[in-house]
């Protein structure tokens, strides 16, 4: 079915959901290595069957993956190749700029201060993001955005949205929590390390406390962060702070391993 689907003019949001999880085999959030060969292959010829050219994103997809320019894509990336009915996820990256602007709206929407964002938290999202842009909705739309919504990004399917989850509608290279993947910790370490930098002892981060935070982490993981984009990790973290203070809960977002 998932094959079929590359033959349409335009693909419903459901078709899209089965397509990336055809291509995507084990399961990893992307589609790469031999998954993306397929991909590229079965959409030409998909094409082809249907008598229609690739489009102008297709074909310049295909030229950097040739290029070995393109290795891997994600879920938005595949967005912008293929030709969705209504794309709302495309429409909600457009909206979300920077990963500051995603972390001040996820700081907004997560009203209960969780952790994660939940079915109504997302509901009043993107209802935010539809109306900032005059995009004319509904109800019956807006719960059909919000039903696909987590059904694409709930990687576990608790129901709910935990950052990392929520941050795949943003394009890899503005996603610096991918970056943080790799130096998550254990909460018992993670509590320790926010002891030592908390120098003051207030219960919170300032913004030169989590500098000297993040300028460690950066020399002691200098394979998976790097300290030239020391700037961009702080402007971002520092947007789920309160006038300035970033809580113990807010930073365990980005560096506690779910426990």
């Amino acid at each position: 079915m998932a094959k079929s689907s590359l033959q349409g003019v335009e693909i419903s949001a459901s078709q899209f959901l089965d397509i990336f999880h055809r291509y995507d085999s084990d399961g990893n959030g992307f589609i790469e290595g031999k998954e993306l060969q397929s991909f590229i292959r079965e959409l030409q010829q998909a094409r082809k069957q249907a008598g229609h050219e690739l489009t102008d994103q297709m074909r310049d997809f295909v030229e950097k993956c040739e290029k070995n320019a393109v290795r891997k894509i994600g879920i938005i990336e595949l967005v912008q190749i293929l030709p969705i009915e209504e794309n709302f996820l495309l429409f909600f990256r457009q909206q979300l700029k920077s990963c500051t602007e995603f972390m001040q709206a996820w700081r907004s929407y997560d009203a209960d201060h969780s952790g994660y964002i939940e079915s109504d938290e997302l509901k009043n999202f993107l209802r935010a993001i539809l109306q900032k842009a005059q995009k004319p909705f509904d109800n019956q739309k807006l719960e059909e955005y919000t039903a696909m919504t987590l059904k694409i990004f709930d990687s576990n399917c608790d129901g709910k949205l935990s950052l990392a989850e929520m941050a795949r509608l943003l394009p890899d290279q503005e996603n610096f929590l991918l970056s943080f993947q790799g130096v998550k910790m254990s909460r018992k370490e993670f509590n320790k390390m926010f002891a030592q930098y908390d120098q003051d002892g207030n219960g919170y981060m300032d913004e030169t406390e989590l500098d000297a935070l993040l300028k460690d982490l950066c020399e002691k993981n200098n394979k998976v962060l790097n300290i030239g984009e020391l700037s961009v990790y702080k402007s971002s973290i520092m947007a789920l702070a309160d006038r300035g203070r970033l809580f113990q809960t807010e930073l365990a977002l980005v560096l506690c391993a779910d426990d």
